[in-house]
Formats: structure tokens, C-alpha cells, sequence
């Protein structure tokens, strides 16, 4: 009996046997939620860390989740989670979860529905309503599947329809009675549904029953929306009083005042901003509330939103109030007017002063109960006359500006949508293609920097063109010279309404604006203001861009120093209006002025921050002028505290920075900024800010025929690409760079190193050993001895690799260099592993370890912990094996170290066989070898590989663990000893663990 499955409901899960089983722990439950809610399909690793950890995950997520996912293979049977890509797949039969079962019911009956098949129809859909227990997960708070729940429920709802249109076509009126008044009672907006019961009650005889339920429903729409009933319901309606004659009741005469407009179609997300408001406006002090936000944000639809959601808190109404303040401010005369017609005074009962207006609609608001919505103020002035001044009547109003002036105002900010509201946005909009191709709707979430005017836009113009690509869209508003332009539909822009905005403000103001344009990034620190106003006072510039919601203040950085941010289309604007109106040498210059800064603070921080390529420096000998700092001493100052802080605060702009200098020909100072900002960045395992540093310097450096900035960022790229495990890459940028840096003695040294440790990897120890040879003639480079040692240990000669290390090890000592010394000692001990002294080598890793443990040395820690581990494992020392693999794997992942990570993996994989779960072994140990085989280690490769034959035979697959030692045999070197050393040392830890494990 197969493993059944339940998530229409509590999460239920019956085993084999047939009983229930039950798992321990929230995050347990929730992965397996997050599998089965995505059956058959991957589920991307990231998807399910923010769906187990939603607000911060531990550093050691990713050996968490493979902990999880071990846990419910153990408990479910191994086959049916596989690890696919970045992520995972629970495989599962329709029949045995009931999410698929009622899916696969619910297209049988609606295809039997559309073939005239009433009877077939309600049985299969009925089958489908029956798998239904309660809500989705009701035992599991889940809020990754919030909106999948909150869909799934609406889908049953359109099921139950289904289902009631197949039974009243199959003649059971009388039966559908009860179930039908109730999904009514539950949902009396459905207008389908209302229209299914009216047409029961007219079959089964009851005619004004079903004209006096379709009034109730008329008087629900018109209370509860705003809206009339559709054609439908009407047509029903009409039909059901052609056979009796009755008018079916006319609705009351009078009703309370309801001017709020429609509400706009595809509201989503904003629950916090909506919470908010209504507590705001619901108080008893009677206070206005001001909602502000920047042009494009949806403040007047979030406003609508909240106003027909409280209601029933104003009984005796909700007037609304467009002030049009940012293109023509209505004069406060007219609103009064307007306002007052509303409330039934007419002709001679409005008088003709402002003031004398206003004092009516005191007057009439007084005894009120009245939600007053003032949409798009221009400024306090425009408000003050409205305001009732009597806390029955609250008054909510929306405006680009913060309104200041109106002291007594509680103000509520509205930014951009989240990540996934804006995505639900664009699948309100344009449908299944957002889900189809959630790549695509990501981008164009992003291009449009989740503003809900652009996203409609967007989806609108995908919803009007179903031939556009997602792709293609997203590639068009990617290009920032014509973003703005793709961002108009119809009357929709963007432009416009920031163009407003920049409009009232005053000259200066838009300066100010046009030059922050030229910034790289959207949140800034409010030094770089001045900077860019070259050092002039701007406060009162700073505070009408603020004022106007084109500017927003930010938390105070950890270093405390104050911050601005803006949405990225205002940057997008600001950019164009500075070329447009000063020119491009103008953006040019401010764009340098900027980055001027920011490289005096980076070069000044990054003096006292280790080196990451020292013996790249005569490479790097670039006469580039270093500005002194602009900044205020007291910012200088809080920086120079926490060096590491700053960089990490201004990451983003200095990477964004070095990208535009490369394209305005200043390429060289984007290399000093580089040079610095790397001894930060390479730590912390940044590659792909690190990459996309060194190839934007390189292509810059060969455009302009500057050789020595492109070879030297051509290396530090192929040092990238090497640590990443990508050796062939590597190795091509190696030899392209050592073809051309026959003057720099160190910095080839360095190179040829380098290439000789990737080529080891890549299985050609005679070249790299070759290599080694003429690295060592140049200069004295730590790494040559460790790579020399690396390549004689492929040759199989241990021996000699022993003599090397010692050397190494006592040079390193004399210089008392306890990195070099701790590297000496790391290489030593896998030399000393392979001659088969384990004892001494395990007192030489563990020496290793214990020097780097106190220094900020990370890749190497991890290196050192791999011999180590593996060194114990030969030894049979099992759980000391797997506790060095287990914390190399955790540092490795945190650099973003693949080999050190992939490596960690087959080793703890290794352990699963001895521990019983060799299916689990098989899988992970398979995805090793696709990985090491993409990086091209055909090393590595066999040795996961025989590892894999082991896992194969514990698995019962002698078929299957004959192609595995078949392919390795095909893949390894005959000549590597280091690699059948290694194997035997991992292959211990695939023996059943007990007291005769002993070493090989």
C-alpha cells in the first residue's frame, strides 16, 4: 500500500500499514507541506529556507534542510523525495494526495459538464468536494502558502458551482436546497451561486422565495461594493418574473450617502498598511489621517480599499473627494459645494462664502457617523476648510506630500509591494503566464521596482498582447533609456506623474533632485547630498524632496550615520531629467564627484584591511590620484570605527559604482576602488560582486589598450573561477595572463601557481608540476610548496611531496607567519596521510586547525577541516570524521567554497550507507559527480563515484554499482594515488559503524 497523503485539511499522512503517521516539529510538517502543495514539480532550495525560517535563516540552513529532508525520506520511504537541482521533488500518485485527487475529479466532471453529462458530471465532482476536510493546512500556520491556500479555497468554491449546475441539470432541485443556502449565507457576493439558488427555488415551486433572495442579494452588492448585480443574475431574475408577474420588490427608497469609487481590480497584499489605517480611523479622538506615499505607490487605491472595508463602522455613510493636488487643485470652494449637494442641501441652503460653506458642513457632519475621503491633496491649505472638527466624522486623505501643516494629523507612509504581492499583481493582471514563467514576471516585478502603477501597467500591456513574452517585456524595461517610455498603457504612465511632481517643486529643489540622478544605487547616505551640492547648505532642497514624497529619510546605518532612499523609477527619472536638462558631461561629473568619495573613504578604510592578492601588486602599480575625503569629520570618524561596516554598507554602490566608471572611461580609478573593496569582499565569499568587478575592469581595460589594468583583473577573475571549482575557465585566464606578465616576477609566480594547483585538479600533474618549478625560480610565493606537494602526491610520491612540506613548514615558522605556518602544516598532513603515518598526520591537521581557528582565514579553516576529517575517518574515528566534515561543509557554504562544500557532502553522504540509508546516499552521492563532473575534476569524479558503487550495493543494486566502478575505472588516473588513498579513506565511513571500524 502506497503512502497517502492529506493537506485538504489538517496535514494527515497515512503509512504502508495503513495507520497514521505523525511527524514531530513545525518545520518537519511545513517541508513536507511545501513538497506536497508543489507535487511532482522542484521546489527551489531558497523557496523552502523562506518558507522554514521567514524571517532570518541560520547560518546553517542548508545542512538543516538536508537534515529535514533526510528525516522524512526515513519516515516515508526513500523514493519518493529526490533532489533535483537546487531543490527538491516529492514524487506522488493523483490517487494518493487529495489535492490531486480532487484536481483531477474536479477536470473529469466539468469535462463531462461540457459533453451533456449531468449524471457523470456530479458524481465526479462531488468526489472532488469529498476530499475536502477544512481548510487547506488548518492545523499548520504556513504563511509561504498563504495566497496558494487562499486560491485553493476559491477553487473549491467554483467547484461547488460546478458541481450545483450538474445536479440542477440532472432534475435534483429540491435536494440542492439546503447546501445551497448555505454556500449563499457564506458567500453572498457570489453572483453565480445566488442565481443557482434562485433557480432551485423557482423548480421546486417556490417563485417569491427566489425573487425575495435575488433583493437580498441586490441589497448586499449595493451595501457591501458598490455595484449593481451583473447581467447574469439579472438575466435570472427576468426569467423567474415573466412566470409570475411579481416586480420582485423595489429596494428601500433611501440608503445611507456611498461615494467611494469602484474598488480597482487585482488589490493585493498591503495587510499591514490596511490594519493600520483601519485602527487609525476607527479611534475615538477623531483625528485626520494622512496616507502619503510617491507618485505610482496606490495610495488612493489603498485608500478605497480601506474605506468600503469599514463600512459598517460608518453607518451613516462615506463621502469621497477628489482634490486633484498634483495637476490642478480644485479650489476648496467647489469641494464644499459638491460636498454639501451630497448631503442634501441645494439651492439657496449653500451660501456663497468659503467660510460660511464650511460652517454648513460642520453642521451636518455633526450628528454623523461619516467616513470623509479626501483623495490627492495639494497641500494643508486645501484641507483645513474640509476637516468636520467633531470626532464622529474621521477624515482619511491621500496626497504625494507629508502635509506638515496639518500638525494634528497622523500619517501613515505607503512604499512598494513586496516581492510576492507584486508578483500576485501581475498574475491578477495577465494570468497563467506569470505562474508559467515566474523567471520573467520576477524581472519585470523588478524593473518596475514593485510599484503598483507600473506593475498594472505592465500586466495590463501583457493582458492586452497575449503573443508578448514575459522575456521580452522584462529584457524592454530592463534598458533604463527606455523603461519610462514601456511603462504607458492607455492613459497610464508613469512619467507623468512624476513629472508632476518635479513640476511644484521649487528651483532649487529640482537641482537637488536632477543630481541625485547620478547616484548608482537608491539609498544613499545624506553626506552624498552635499557632496553632490558641492558642499553647499541644502537643507531646505533635502526637505521639499522629502516633503513631496520623492525622497524618503531611511533607518541610520549601523555605522549611525543618517541615510536617504527613493524608488528606482524616481532614480530613472532623475537620471533623465539631469541629461535632458544639464548634459551628459553634467551627469558625467556628478556621477565622478560621487564616486570620488566614496573611493577617498574606501581607500583610506581599506589600507589597514589584509591584503587579498599581494603578489599581484606590481601588477597593479596604477598612478591613479586618490582624492582627500569630502566627508564630515564626525561621519570619517564613525566609519574608521568598523571599516568592515562601512564596506558592507556601501557594498552596493561600490559595485555599482566600478560598473558606471568602467563605462565613462574612468577605468583605472574603478581598479583602485576594486583593489580595496576586494580585501573585503573576498572573506566574505562575495564571487559574484567579485566577478562582475574584475570582468567589467578587464573589457574596459582591453578597449582601451590598457594591458596591465586587464591582465591584472583577468587574474583576479581567474582566481574567482578557481576557487569556484570552474578549473578549465581558470586555467584559460591563467595562461592568458602569464603570457603577458613576463616583466612582474612575484605576479607571475603567483599566476603560474595558481594554473599549476588547477591543472592538479583537472588531472595534469606533470605540467603543474613543471609549473611549480619555474614559479619557485621566480619569487618565494607561500603557495608554491602546497602546490608542488599537490602535484607529486597525483604522481604518487607522497614521499618527496613530505621533504617539500617539512621545508615549508620550517620556513613558515622562521617567518613566524602563523597562515603560512597553518597551510605548511595542512599540506603536510595529507602528505604524511598518503605514506600511510595517520597519526602523525592527524596531529599535523589538528595543529592547522587549531592556528586558523584565531584568524579570519575561512577558506583555509575550511581546507584544513576537510584533511582533517578525512584523516579521522581513515583512523575509524567516525564521529570526530563527521563533525570536521560537517563544520567544513557549514564554513564552505557560508564563502560559497563549492569544492570545500561538495567535497563535505560525499563525505557525510559516505556516512549514510554505514547508517542505513543508502537510497539517501545514492542520491546525494549522484548529484555529486554531476557537479564535480561540471567542474571538470575527473579526480573527484572517481572517487565519488566508487563511493557511489558502495552505495549502490548497500541498496541492493549490484546492477547499478557495476556501471558506477565501470565509469570510474574509465574516469581515473592509474597513476593517482592520492585519489585511491582518499577513496579508502572515505570508504571507512560507509562500514557499519561499531567498535571493528578500523583504519584501512
Amino acid at each position: 500500500m502506497a503512502v497517502k497523503f492529506c493537506v485538504l485539511g489538517p496535514l494527515q499522512i497515512t503509512g504502508h500499514d495503513g495507520r497514521w503517521l505523525r511527524l514531530r516539529g513545525d518545520r518537519q510538517r511545513s517541508l513536507l507541506a511545501m513538497l506536497l502543495f508543489h507535487a511532482n514539480e522542484r521546489v527551489p532550495t531558497d523557496r523552502l529556507v523562506d518558507a522554514l525560517w521567514p524571517d532570518v535563516p541560520p547560518k546553517s540552513y542548508a545542512s538543516n534542510l538536508h537534515t529535514y529532508v533526510s528525516r522524512l525520506r526515513d519516515r516515508l520511504g526513500h523514493t519518493l523525495i529526490d533532489h533535483a537541482g537546487p531543490g527538491y521533488r516529492l514524487h506522488v500518485a493523483d490517487a494518493d494526495l487529495d489535492l490531486l485527487t480532487f484536481r483531477a475529479a474536479s477536470e473529469s466532471g466539468r469535462a463531462a459538464l461540457r459533453d451533456g453529462d449531468a449524471e457523470t458530471a456530479a458524481r465526479q465532482l462531488r468526489l472532488a468536494l469529498d476530499q475536502w476536510r477544512d481548510r487547506p493546512l488548518a492545523d499548520l500556520a504556513l504563511s509561504a502558502l498563504d495566497t496558494e491556500v487562499a486560491r485553493l479555497e476559491i477553487e473549491r468554491l467554483t467547484v461547488f458551482e460546478d458541481w450545483v449546475e450538474a445536479e440542477l441539470a440532472a432534475g435534483r432541485h429540491a435536494e440542492l436546497l439546503g447546501e445551497l443556502q448555505a454556500a449563499v449565507a457564506a458567500n453572498p457576493l457570489r453572483e453565480r451561486l445566488v442565481g443557482q439558488l434562485m433557480r432551485a427555488l423557482r423548480s421546486a415551486g417556490r417563485q417569491v422565495d427566489a425573487l425575495a433572495a435575488y433583493r437580498t442579494a441586490r441589497a448586499t452588492l449595493v451595501e457591501e461594493a458598490g455595484l449593481e448585480p451583473g447581467a447574469g443574475l439579472r438575466a435570472v431574475h427576468t426569467e423567474i418574473l415573466r412566470g409570475d408577474g411579481d416586480d420582485g420588490g423595489a429596494p428601500a427608497d433611501e440608503w445611507p450617502i456611498r461615494q467611494l469609487p469602484a474598488d480597482i481590480r487585482g488589490f493585493t497584499g498591503r495587510d499591514h498598511v490596511v490594519d493600520e489605517l483601519s485602527t487609525l480611523l476607527t479611534g475615538t479622538d477623531g483625528l485626520p489621517v494622512v496616507l502619503t506615499g510617491e507618485p505610482g505607490v496606490g495610495k488612493s487605491t489603498l485608500a478605497v480599499r480601506v474605506a468600503r472595508r469599514l463600512q459598517a463602522a460608518f453607518p451613516d455613510g462615506q463621502l469621497y473627494a477628489h482634490l486633484a493636488g498634483a495637476t490642478a487643485p480644485r479650489p476648496v470652494d467647489d469641494v464644499l459645494t459638491d460636498l454639501l449637494r451630497s448631503l442634501g442641501v441645494t439651492g439657496p441652503g449653500i451660501p456663497d462664502d468659503v467660510h460660511a460653506k464650511a460652517a454648513v458642513l460642520r453642521s451636518r457632519l455633526a450628528d454623523r457617523r461619516v467616513l470623509l475621503v479626501l483623495d490627492d491633496a495639494a497641500d494643508p491649505g486645501q484641507v483645513r476648510p474640509l476637516l468636520p472638527g467633531t470626532p464622529s466624522t474621521t477624515v482619511l486623505v491621500t496626497s504625494r506630500r507629508r502635509l506638515s501643516g496639518l500638525l494634528n494629523a497622523r500619517r501613515v507612509t505607503v512604499g512598494s509591494l513586496t516581492d510576492d504581492e507584486a508578483l500576485d499583481l501581475l498574475a491578477t493582471l495577465a494570468g497563467p503566464r506569470v505562474t508559467a514563467d515566474q523567471d520573467g514576471a520576477r524581472r519585470i516585478a523588478a524593473a518596475c521596482g514593485n510599484l503598483p502603477l507600473a506593475l498594472r501597467i505592465a500586466g495590463t500591456r501583457l493582458a492586452l498582447r497575449p503573443q508578448l513574452r514575459l522575456t521580452t517585456l522584462a529584457d524592454r524595461l530592463e534598458d533604463e533609456r527606455r523603461r519610462l517610455d514601456e511603462l504607458s498603457v492607455s492613459d497610464l504612465q508613469v512619467r507623468a506623474g512624476l513629472e508632476l511632481s518635479y513640476a511644484a517643486l521649487t528651483e532649487p529643489a529640482r537641482g537637488t533632485f536632477r543630481l541625485i540622478g547620478a547616484a548608482a544605487v537608491t539609498n544613499i547616505p545624506a553626506w552624498a547630498i552635499t557632496v553632490l551640492q558641492d558642499g553647499a547648505a541644502g537643507e531646505d532642497a533635502v526637505d521639499e524632496l522629502v516633503e513631496s514624497s520623492l525622497l524618503q529619510p531611511a533607518d541610520d546605518d549601523a555605522c549611525g550615520e543618517p541615510r536617504y532612499e527613493f524608488h528606482d523609477l524616481v532614480l530613472t527619472f532623475a537620471r533623465e531629467r539631469l541629461l535632458a536638462e544639464d548634459g551628459e558631461g553634467a551627469c558625467d561629473r556628478a556621477a565622478a564627484k560621487l564616486l570620488d568619495a566614496i573611493l577617498a573613504v574606501a581607500d583610506l578604510l581599506g589600507r589597514d584591511l589584509p591584503k587579498v592578492f599581494p603578489a599581484l601588486d606590481p601588477a597593479m602599480d596604477i598612478d591613479e590620484p586618490v582624492p582627500a575625503p569630502q566627508l564630515p569629520a564626525d561621519s570619517l570618524a564613525r566609519y574608521a570605527a568598523d571599516p568592515d561596516g562601512w564596506f558592507a554598507i556601501e557594498r552596493p554602490s561600490l559595485v555599482a559604482g566600478i560598473g558606471l566608471l568602467t563605462t565613462i572611461g574612468m577605468y583605472r580609478r574603478a581598479a583602485r576602488i576594486f583593489e580595496r573593496l576586494a580585501r573585503y569582499l573576498w572573506p566574505q565569499g562575495s564571487y559574484a560582486d567579485l566577478r562582475t568587478c574584475a570582468s567589467a575592469i578587464a573589457e574596459a581595460g582591453r578597449a582601451a589598450g590598457d594591458e596591465q589594468v586587464e591582465v591584472w583583473a583577468e587574474a583576479v577573475h581567474a582566481r574567482v573561477l578557481h576557487v569556484r571549482g570552474r578549473y578549465a575557465d581558470a586555467v584559460e585566464k591563467y595562461r592568458w595572463c602569464a603570457e603577458r606578465l613576463d616583466g612582474d616576477r612575484s605576479a607571475l609566480a603567483w599566476v603560474l601557481t595558481n594554473l599549476a594547483d588547477c591543472l592538479t585538479g583537472l588531472g595534469v600533474p606533470e605540467e603543474a608540476l613543471a609549473l611549480t618549478d619555474r614559479a619557485a625560480a621566480l619569487s618565494t610565493v607561500d603557495a608554491v610548496a602546497a602546490a608542488r606537494s599537490a602535484a607529486l602526491n597525483r604522481l604518487g610520491r607522497p614521499a618527496e611531496s613530505v621533504h617539500v612540506d617539512t621545508a615549508a613548514l620550517a620556513a613558515a615558522r622562521q617567518s613566524a607567519d602563523p597562515r603560512a605556518e597553518a597551510g605548511a602544516l595542512q599540506s603536510l598532513s595529507w602528505s604524511l596521510a598518503l605514506t600511510g603515518e595517520l597519526d602523525r598526520a592527524a596531529t599535523a591537521a589538528q595543529d592547522a586547525v587549531a592556528l586558523l581557528r584565531d584568524t579570519t582565514a575561512r577558506r583555509a579553516l575550511a581546507r584544513a577541516l576537510r584533511t582533517l576529517g578525512a584523516i579521522h575517518a581513515g583512523r575509524g574515528e567516525r564521529a570526530s570524521a563527521l563533525a570536521a566534515f560537517t563544520e567544513c561543509r557549514a564554513i564552505a557554504e557560508e564563502i560559497n567554497e563549492v569544492p570545500r562544500v561538495l567535497s563535505s557532502r560525499r563525505a557525510i553522504a559516505a556516512s549514510w550507507v554505514g547508517d542505513g540509508r543508502a537510497a539517501e546516499a545514492v542520491a546525494e552521492l549522484r548529484a555529486c559527480v554531476a557537479e564535480y563532473r561540471e567542474m571538470g575534476s575527473t579526480s573527484s569524479t572517481a572517487i565519488t563515484l566508487r563511493l557511489l558503487a558502495a552505495a549502490h550495493d548497500a541498496a541492493g543494486s549490484p546492477g547499478a554499482a557495476a556501471e558506477a566502478r565501470a565509469e570510474a575505472d574509465r574516469t581515473a588516473d592509474p597513476r593517482d594515488s592520492n585519489a585511491r588513498a582518499l577513496t579508502a579513506l572515505l570508504m571507512s565511513l560507509t562500514r557499519v559503524p561499531g567498535p571493528s571500524l578500523a583504519a584501512p
